[in-house]
């Protein structure tokens, strides 16, 4: 009985949010609002329009827990995900070696005025604009295998490899995307860089792959969306708080009378 009544009380508390819902356009992006509200800034573009400050370092930085050739860290997230995919890339027969992690904003600025001089001061797009780069996120990463460690430098061909060839089927199950795709190179500026992967989350990876999007194309797609949306009158801060308030957790345990008890948290 008492479990029926907090059920009972849990329908009554939530016929107010129901209907405050009303009014606003149903929210039919593939992706759930509460993912592009991105409060962990795993979907932060970064390219020469969008640069980041200087100053901005990520607060969640540590040392990886996977093979690599240096010692740079990733976000945290990013590496727990990434140990994941080179587990799995073992069990398939391939093995990963990172080459590239987190770049601070000087460390791109250094690199890239490198690369200028050798050119003669053409940009020749291999290297990222400081500030733009998605190194600086955190969350982006070069992984290669064995022999191409051993390398001096990267290029194209590293598409051929069965490692890049997996890593490209499946990278999005861990929740990475391939940033630089081999016919995007006039949306993202950048060129093909089959070795590059950025963590975005496991929803958004799978979206971006499946639909063979840039990062630059899939921002675009989602925030025309969403401004189509507000215009046809919804609110979206609205509707995310209305959303946490109609999915409460829900809690079963036993009482001090040894009773079974259902709480539900909002």
């Amino acid at each position: 009985m008492r479990r029926l009544m907090t059920l009972f009380l849990a329908a009554a508390l939530l016929m107010p949010l129901l209907a405050a819902a009303e009014g606003m356009p149903e929210w039919e992006y593939p992706l759930a609002p509460e993912i592009l509200r991105d409060v962990d800034q795993y979907l932060t573009l970064t390219n020469r329009k969008t640069l980041l400050d200087k100053k901005y370092v990520p607060e969640d930085l540590v040392r990886m827990t996977v093979r690599s050739t240096v010692d740079d860290p990733l976000r945290k997230e990013a590496n727990e995900a990434l140990t994941e995919m080179f587990l799995a890339a073992e069990e398939a027969g391939y093995t990963l070696y990172v080459k590239s992690g987190y770049r601070s904003y000087q460390t791109q600025r250094t690199m890239y005025n490198n690369r200028l001089e050798k050119n003669h001061g053409r940009d020749d797009g291999l290297v990222a604009y400081p500030g733009s780069s998605d190194h600086q996120t955190g969350l982006g990463v070069d992984i290669l295998n064995y022999e191409w460690t051993q390398k001096d430098g990267m290029n194209y061909r590293f598409a051929a490899t069965a490692e890049a060839q997996w890593m490209d089927a499946h990278c999005q199950e861990y929740g990475f995307i391939l940033r630089y795709m081999e016919d995007k190179e006039d949306v993202t500026g950048i060129k093909f860089e089959p070795w590059h992967f950025r963590y975005v989350g496991r929803e958004a990876a799978a979206y971006i792959m499946e639909n063979h999007l840039s990062l630059e194309e899939f921002t675009e797609e989602w925030q025309a969306y969403l401004a189509g949306w507000e215009a046809a009158g919804g609110d979206f801060l609205r509707l995310l708080h209305d959303r946490a308030r109609l999915n409460p957790v829900t809690v079963i345990g036993v009482g001090d009378d040894g009773e079974e008890e259902l709480s539900i948290y909002y």
